[in-house]
Formats: structure tokens, C-alpha cells, sequence
């Protein structure tokens, strides 16, 4: 495959997560009325999603070691499209949520094989300019999820949003199925006897090296999910901004994220690793404490209570444009015989950790922008000591 078609196909697969995701927050609102569910019901269909993501993802790790990553590819996204189709006619809360358990646990499959295809093809520091590049990619997609999702939410219905999950689905699977060509090196016909996969998963646990990163790219997920789950309950309910606004104001935090996404690729080459995480985790703590900080000033004016929460995020997403790349290629850089295995243990992490940070955000949300102030900076301070210390003393992977 060219270095073109390898960038496009992670960026559709890195891509499809927040696709799942951001499209629906405009419609998260007329959601909860339409199928008359509570604020945890509601938080729930983002965090059990969240959670059959990361689980899904032990399943599918030592799947690919076994088999490939070109059938749990197809298998997948697959499952994906179908999960899809069910949240779109999903007639009840209960429903929808099942529905989207299942949506997650096939999304696992695609963003696992993503993070395991850069290691299978590429080195540690060019697998994070790559990983970059993906992300970049991601970005993209990333800037038309809110704004689409706004769109049909208003001029047609909220399930039209979520049908759009649907085509993304259709699409990825097609250019998958025509162009995606096998990249594991060797696969393994141990990967799934029940000792080698915990063996494997305990080696893997405990590289110094794979529990920094995870650190790093978890608490930098956690922060950005704090945001992603409130924000449309903070600006639109209690600030007072349209679904449209809404939806051009995270196409413009995306425009950041791409743009911070760029800085890593330039800045590793010129600082590393270290010093390059170092510098962006100042920039998060530096996003937590002003968000604290405008927390206490000015919520009830709309445009003032806005720009408090963008601001920050803004910060935020430079730096997680930097933290993201380096944090998921830096936990299977260790592991070049194990990336499957790597790259799953890896987003079940992520992935439990922020379901728990949701199931308290479902409960702490009460009509005001302070919870999402007291998660934001929480997040933020645990990448920036991790940042600091952690990164400083492992950050260059070597090969296990």
C-alpha cells in the first residue's frame, strides 16, 4: 500500500470514533425528551459505548495477532454497520443503549487494528509521525461531526444524525474490503491459547514504558470526554447557544486539534519525544487551571460563560493533538510482536477509565458548567505530571 491509501485508511479508522460519538451531541437534548430518559440514561448511552469499546478491544487484539488485521477489519465494520442501523431505529432509551454497547464493542475492532498497523509497518518515532498524520486525519472528519449532527438534528430528526453513522460505516468498509492489504508480518498461532494471552497481557502491563503512555493518552481521552459528554448540556441548555452554534464551535476545536497534530509531527522531529510531551503538558495544566479559574466569573452571561469554557479547550486540544499520537503509538512501540495485544489492553484502559469518569459525570451534572470545570482540570493535571515525570524517565520505547 502507498503512504497515501495508509494515511487515508487510518484516518477513516482512528476517524470512526468520533464520528460515533460527536455526531449525536447536538441531538443528545431532543434525544432525552423524544425517548423521555433521564440525564444518567442519557450519559449512559455515551459511556456504555465507551466501555464495550475498551472491552471489545481484548477480544480483537489477539484476534488480529491470530488471524490478521484485514478479517477483523471486515468483521468489524461489519458489525459496525449493522450496530448503526439499530441505534437509528432504536425506539426506546433501553434500547438505544443496548444498541450502542453494540456499536462500541464493533468500533473497538477498527481503532485496535489502527493503532496495531502503524506498529506492524513502522519504527517507534516514525510510527508517531504517522500515528500524527492519521490523527490529522481524524481531525477532519472530526471538524463536520457536530455541524452534520446539527444540521439534521434541526432541519430533520435526531435519528437522521445517527443514520449518518450508517454511511460513514458503509464507506470505510468499502474502501477497506478494495484497497486494505494484510500488515502484520507474521501472525501468531498462539495469540488466543488462554496462558500466552496472560502471559502476554502481564509482560505488556507491566513495561514501564506501556503504563506511561497509557497514563498519558488516558487522562488526555478522560479530559477530552469530560468535555464532549457536558458540552452540549452546558452550552446549549445552560448558556443558551443554538444547536448550529454549537456545532461551528467544535468544528473549530477540531481546526485546533489538526493543528496541534501538525506541531507534534515538527516538533518531534526537532525536540523528541520528552521535551516535545513536556512543553504540551504545560499547555494542559496551564487549559485546567484557566478553566477553573473562569469557572468562578461570569457563567450566567452566555457569551462570557461560552468563551470561558472554549478558551480552555481550546488550549486543551493543542496539546491532546500532541499527547494522543505519541501516547497510542508509544504503548505498542515496546511490542512489535505483540501490537494486537498492546493496542487492546491499551484501549480497555482508556476506555474503563472513562466509562467511570462518566458514570460520575451522569451523577454530578446538576444544570451548571462546574462539573465539567472540576473534570476538565482533573484531567489535565494528571497528564501534566505524567508529562513531567513519567514521560521524562520512559519516554523512549525500547523494543521488548
Amino acid at each position: 500500500m502507498s503512504a497515501l491509501i495508509i494515511v487515508v485508511l487510518l484516518a477513516l479508522l482512528l476517524g470512526i470514533q468520533p464520528v460515533t460519538t460527536d455526531v449525536y451531541l447536538p441531538a443528545l437534548p431532543a434525544l432525552q425528551r423524544d425517548l423521555a430518559g433521564s440525564m444518567a440514561e442519557v450519559q449512559m448511552t455515551f459511556a456504555a459505548l465507551l466501555l464495550s469499546f475498551g472491552v471489545s478491544q481484548l477480544v480483537w487484539g489477539p484476534l488480529s495477532d491470530r488471524f490478521g488485521r484485514r478479517p477483523i477489519l471486515l468483521w468489524g465494520m461489519s458489525a459496525y454497520v449493522l450496530a448503526s442501523a439499530a441505534c437509528v431505529l432504536a425506539p426506546s432509551m433501553d434500547l438505544l443503549i443496548a444498541a450502542r454497547i453494540a456499536q462500541g464493542a464493533a468500533l473497538g475492532a477498527a481503532v485496535m487494528c489502527a493503532r496495531a498497523i502503524v506498529r506492524d509497518l513502522y519504527q517507534p518515532l516514525e510510527g508517531a509521525r504517522m500515528m500524527s498524520k492519521g490523527l490529522s486525519g481524524l481531525g477532519v472528519i472530526a471538524i463536520t461531526c457536530a455541524p452534520l449532527g446539527s444540521l439534521l438534528t434541526d432541519f430533520i430528526h435526531w435519528r437522521a444524525a445517527m443514520a449518518s453513522l450508517v454511511v460513514f460505516g458503509i464507506v470505510t468498509l468499502t474502501l477497506l474490503a478494495l484497497r486494505f492489504e494484510e500488515t502484520i508480518p507474521a501472525r501468531n498461532p498462539h495469540a488466543l491459547a488462554p496462558g500466552t494471552l496472560w502471559r502476554s497481557w502481564v509482560q505488556i502491563a507491566r513495561h514501564p514504558t506501556f503504563i506511561t503512555y497509557s497514563l498519558l493518552s488516558t487522562a488526555s481521552y478522560a479530559g477530552l470526554f469530560v468535555f464532549l459528554a457536558s458540552s452540549s448540556f452546558v452550552l446549549i441548555e445552560a448558556l443558551g447557544l443554538s444547536r448550529v452554534g454549537y456545532g461551528a464551535l467544535m468544528a473549530g476545536n477540531s481546526v485546533v486539534y489538526i493543528i496541534g497534530t501538525i506541531a507534534c509531527r515538527r516538533l518531534l522531529v526537532r525536540w523528541g519525544l520528552r521535551r516535545t510531551v513536556f512543553v504540551a503538558g504545560c499547555l494542559s495544566f496551564s487549559a485546567g487551571v484557566l478553566m477553573l479559574g473562569l469557572a468562578w466569573f461570569g457563567w450566567g452571561r452566555p457569551w462570557y460563560g461560552v468563551w470561558a469554557v472554549l478558551l480552555p479547550q481550546a488550549l486543551f486540544m493543542v496539546a491532546h493533538g500532541v499527547h494522543q499520537p505519541v501516547g497510542q503509538s508509544g504503548t505498542v512501540a515496546p511490542f512489535p510482536q505483540m501490537a494486537g495485544a498492546a493496542s487492546a489492553l491499551n484501549g480497555f484502559i482508556m476506555m474503563a477509565c472513562t466509562f467511570a469518569v462518566g458514570v460520575w459525570l451522569g451523577r454530578a451534572m446538576d444544570g451548571t458548567p462546574m462539573p465539567l470545570a472540576w473534570g476538565f482540570a482533573a484531567g489535565c493535571l494528571l497528564i501534566a505530571v505524567t508529562a513531567w515525570t513519567l514521560v521524562q524517565k520512559y519516554g523512549e520505547p525500547e523494543p521488548h
